[in-house]
């Protein structure tokens, strides 16, 4: 709402007066403003003479005063204003502070320009009072001279007080330094300026703090001031300063030349007269300090070495004697071998231990010496070695007791010499580079065969977890390739050989018939999918499908069955499956598969399982996997079917363990999200598929879960690199048992799907609720987050709080149900908009209470609903019931409507609140985005502005790359759930 304006402060000479603010300030330019100069005004101060405690009061000098040259010439500065009167320059009411205080009588820029060459002075002379004049002899700041400039942009002219001087600012100029010797045989040393080409001598200039340089010159009865910007070293300084030449007695003269001369000639051009010979500048030696301490340790310092001035440290910077560019001359082939050399930024002083003192002793230390560099050594040398011949690798396999494991061993040589195992087994699995010896000899570990044996290492097992040697999976056949690559000898156990050949012998998966059984006609992707499954199936080896949702997974495994069944296979399949979904399988077989004899099993409680029972799926839940453990692992099963396989991404849950203890040549998991939150997700499922391939958790989160998701990295590596190889790795490693298609990619022809954020501002009364509740909460919260893991049922209690306080206070407190809901409020302005235009919605939330809110609302409107959620009890009739067509809006809690269910009769779809992980959101908008849907899908997420629905759209947005990176290759990194995510939550 505007604000009236009071009448009592408007100009009615000007109504016009509000507009014109828009031009801005123009006062500046107006010309009723006094004008502005810079007074400048030489000072004259008497000579101490024999009385140092006179008086010697400043007064404006004359051109005798300079002429005569007999005592002190200052210079100073004040502002003046233009006479109204005479039009000429007086100092009149324009004093400092009156200047900086009074814009309107002189423009704001001008006495802005002003205040600000007093803050210039004051910094410099430490002066408390701004009413005479400013004395700029001693002012160091080198701000002055670009703020003279900016003066006389701004109209600001200098203007001498005195009617036979003239000011003048020079554009260039320069200090040189004369020596010469006089009748006494003494050498004088004297500075001489020059300004725009005229040279001055030292006795009429003076320097200006260390900053610059002025003349005061006399001709005649008229007096010149230059000034000019130039830096001065503490040497040219005091040499200006002196006002005269100095006297270097000759009982001096060998300590000036050898100490004082370059400090001048290093900063300004030094001549000597024909009775002077000035001796060449010393130069800078290179000198390298080793000091030899025990534990193979070297510590190291350059210096420069300068000819009668000693030693200066090489990141000296003040030292006057130095010569940067014979120093930079000299350092820069140096530099050069270094990087070489270590790869690494030069340092002048730093420490080498074990291999890198050893290798920088034996290469580096004798480069640097053909560079010029002077080394000097102390303590007790040591001699080191390198080896440099190719390593002869030996492997062999012996089979094991285990089945899927075999026993490894290795025999690395280099030039002749057996190298002990443990100590290059500890080098390879820590990551270092190379390996010193306790003789002094060493060897590089970046030879391709060794990085190869630290792959196999690393993949195979922990250190700790090797009590009778290293061993190899039989899942490992891409690892078992590269070994036999780098091995000189290879000696494999015959099983292992002829898994290797058989994967080795293939180009691609080749193409499988299509079972007789199967009276579908699967799409190209589908019949491809079919192929890759096959082909595991004939290897003998499981794997992941991580088709999108709604691509059809369900028919591809049901193919998979017919084929094992027309190719000789007589066990049954076990398919394990959520309870929504089981029924799924029945009918989906009946109706692709009607050859298959499929059985949906409850809890037995009985040994009856174990029995035959003649037929081809037994399709069962993971509840009763999980209480019926023990009876489905006695049955040796053809092949193990985990559908909706997010189910057992945790490996610490008794189904997880149990699972694992079920038999069968083949378990395939089947997800369109094998990882939600992290890696370990992954990893979870590859140990029910694939269970030698990553055998080490702690070796897969030190390998990928940490520089993957939390960035860490080795210290000599280089994060984004190294990231990228793991990543890369990880993938490679994976590849051959995991099949992952997305629907833009595989199925042109679904209609595309619109996702819109749909922005809901809070109530002002809803919003002082729950900002109120927020601060309650965010102390509680961050102050529990150090022990998060302890805490976690209180942090997250006090998230869902907030959570449900973004969607309406009423779900928090019944006695708040009249502030209303503004998300609910949206919500039927669009529903009631798409039933008018015959268009069906799906509606989902977290909160069953939320979606009970909305029922009633809609109830209210007249608009006929389904609802579900996981406290309904006729599951099929409801979502029956909406098919039908006869209800436009289907209210669904996202547990119980994420999976299981299709309903491509909707075409809008609306999130009312985000949830931790984008999974379980895809999962519900892929209810109606699947194959079969003919309509374009428009998935609308809801989201409270300012609440912490804001934050955790955010935290899914980064758990989505995580995901993309590792099945997707788009983004790189991603961060899981973790205690900085949550106080991310309560960031302003």
């Amino acid at each position: 709402m505007a604000l009236p304006i009071d009448p009592a402060r408007r100009d009615p000479s000007r109504p016009d007066d509000g507009w014109r603010a828009l031009l801005g300030s123009r006062d500046d330019a107006d010309d009723d403003l006094a004008p502005l100069a810079l007074g400048v005004e030489l000072r004259y101060r008497e000579s101490r003479g024999g009385n140092p405690w006179a008086a010697r009061p400043l007064r404006a000098a004359t051109p005798r005063d300079v002429a005569r040259r007999t005592g002190e010439i200052l210079l100073g500065i004040r502002p003046l204003e233009r006479s109204a009167a005479s039009g000429a320059w007086v100092q009149g009411g324009a004093t400092w502070d009156a200047v900086r205080r009074s814009s309107a009588r002189y423009g704001r820029e001008r006495s802005r320009w002003f205040a600000d060459l007093l803050s210039i002075a004051r910094d410099s002379l430490l002066s408390g009072t701004a009413g005479d004049w400013l004395l700029v002899d001693h002012l160091e700041s080198r701000l002055l001279w670009s703020h003279l400039r900016a003066g006389a942009a701004l109209g600001i002219p200098l203007v001498p007080t005195q009617k036979d001087v003239e000011v003048v600012l020079a554009d260039r100029a320069g200090v040189r330094a004369d020596i010469a010797r006089n009748d006494e045989g003494d050498l004088e040393v004297s500075a001489v300026g020059e300004f725009d080409g005229e040279t001055i001598g030292d006795a009429d200039i003076r320097p200006i703090g260390r900053s610059g340089i002025y003349a005061v010159t006399s001709h005649g009865h008229r007096v010149r001031v230059v000034l000019a910007e130039i830096p001065l070293s503490d040497s040219v300084h005091a040499l200006i300063a002196a006002s005269g030449p100095l006297v270097v007695p000759r009982a001096d003269e060998e300590a000036f030349l050898r100490e004082a001369y370059p400090l001048l000639a290093r900063r300004i051009e030094v001549r000597g007269s024909a009775r002077v010979d000035l001796p060449p500048l010393p130069l800078p030696t290179p000198v390298l300090q080793l000091t030899f301490r025990r534990g193979d340790t070297i510590a190291f310092a350059f210096e420069w070495e300068y000819r009668g001035f000693g030693r200066v440290p090489l990141d000296e910077s003040t030292h006057g004697v130095r010569d940067r560019a014979a120093e930079t001359a000299i350092l820069e082939p140096i530099l050069a071998v270094w990087q070489r050399a270590t790869g690494e930024r030069f340092t002048s002083t730093g420490t080498f231990h074990d291999v890198e003192a050893a290798e920088f002793v034996t290469h580096l230390v004798p480069r640097l010496e053909v560079e010029g560099v002077l080394v000097e050594v102390s303590g007790r040398r040591k001699t080191y070695h390198e080896l440099t011949g190719e390593p002869e690798v030996t492997v062999s396999t012996v089979e094991s007791a285990d089945p899927d494991w075999f026993d490894l061993g290795v025999l690395v040589r280099i030039d002749g010499r057996l190298i002990p195992f443990e100590p290059l087994f500890t080098a390879l699995t820590k990551g270092r580079r190379k390996l010193l010896l306790v003789d002094g000899s060493y060897f590089s570990l970046q030879h391709p065969a060794l990085d190869r044996l630290r792959e196999l290492l690393d993949e195979a097992a922990d250190l700790d977890e090797w009590e009778t040697g290293p061993r190899i999976s039989r899942h490992q056949t891409d690892l078992w390739e590269e070994f036999e690559d780098l091995a000189d000898q290879a000696l494999p156990a015959v099983t292992w050989r002829a898994t290797a050949e058989g994967l080795r012998a293939a180009t691609g998966v080749p193409s499988a018939p299509m079972p007789q059984g199967i009276i579908a006609e699967l799409r190209p992707y589908q019949k491809e999918g079919f192929d890759w499954l096959a082909f595991l199936w004939q290897h003998r080896l499981g794997g992941i499908l991580a088709d999108d949702m709604g691509l059809g997974k369900t028919l591809q495994i049901l193919t998979l069955i017919a084929h094992a069944r027309e190719t000789g296979e007589r066990r049954p399949f076990l398919v394990i499956a959520p309870t929504s979904v089981a029924g799924t399988w029945q009918s989906e077989a009946a109706r692709f598969a009607p050859g298959l004899a499929v059985q949906v099993r409850g809890a037995t409680r009985s040994s009856g399982l174990a029995e035959p029972f003649g037929t081809d799926v037994v399709v069962t839940t993971y509840a009763v996997a999980r209480l019926d453990a023990d009876a489905f692992a006695a049955v040796e099963w053809a092949g193990i079917v985990l559908d909706e396989a997010q189910f057992v991404k945790n490996p610490a849950t008794k189904l997880h363990r149990a699972i694992a203890g079920f038999r069968s040549d083949v378990t395939i998991a089947v997800t369109g999200t094998p990882l939600e939150n992290s890696l370990t997700e992954l990893w979870a499922l590859l140990q029910l598929t694939a269970p030698g391939l990553f055998p080490s958790a702690r070796k897969f989160r030190e390998r990928y879960i940490q520089p993957i998701e939390q960035g860490k990295v080795p210290e000599n590596e280089e994060g984004g690199p190294y990231r990228q190889r793991r990543l890369a790795q990880l993938r490679r490693r994976i590849r051959p048992l995991v099949l992952r298609r997305t629907k833009e990619h595989v199925a042109p022809d679904l209609p595309s799907k619109q996702e819109q954020i749909l922005e809901v501002e809070l109530s002002a009364s809803h919003r002082a609720l729950y900002e109120a509740v927020l601060q309650r909460e965010r102390q509680k919260v961050l102050g529990l987050l150090p022990d998060l893991d302890r805490n976690r049922f209180i942090v997250f209690r006090s998230l869902t709080l907030l959570r449900m306080l973004s969607l309406s206070p009423a779900l928090i407190d019944a006695n708040d149900r009249r502030i209303g809901s503004r998300k609910l409020d949206v919500l039927l302005e669009r529903v009631a908009e798409l039933q008018e235009e015959g268009h069906r919605a799906l509606v989902f939330s977290q909160f069953t209470s939320f979606l009970d809110l909305a029922a009633e609302r809609l109830t209210a409107a007249g608009i006929p609903y389904a609802h579900l959620d996981g406290a309904s009890l006729r599951r099929q009739e409801i979502v029956d019931g909406f098919r039908d067509g006869t209800q436009p809006v289907f209210l669904i809690s996202l547990k119980a409507g994420g999976f299981g269910l299709t309903l491509t009769e909707a075409d809008y779809v609306f999130l009312l609140d985000p949830w931790w992980n984008p999974a379980a959101e895809a999962q519900a908008v892929d209810r109606t985005h699947r194959i079969g849907q003919s309509a374009q899908v428009f998935v609308y997420r809801m989201i409270s502005v300012g609440t912490i629905e804001e934050k955790v759209l955010d935290l899914q947005r980064r758990k989505a790359r995580l995901f993309s990176a590792v099945m997707d290759d788009e983004a790189l990194f991603a961060q899981a759930l973790t205690a900085d995510d949550i106080r991310g939550l309560f960031d302003d």
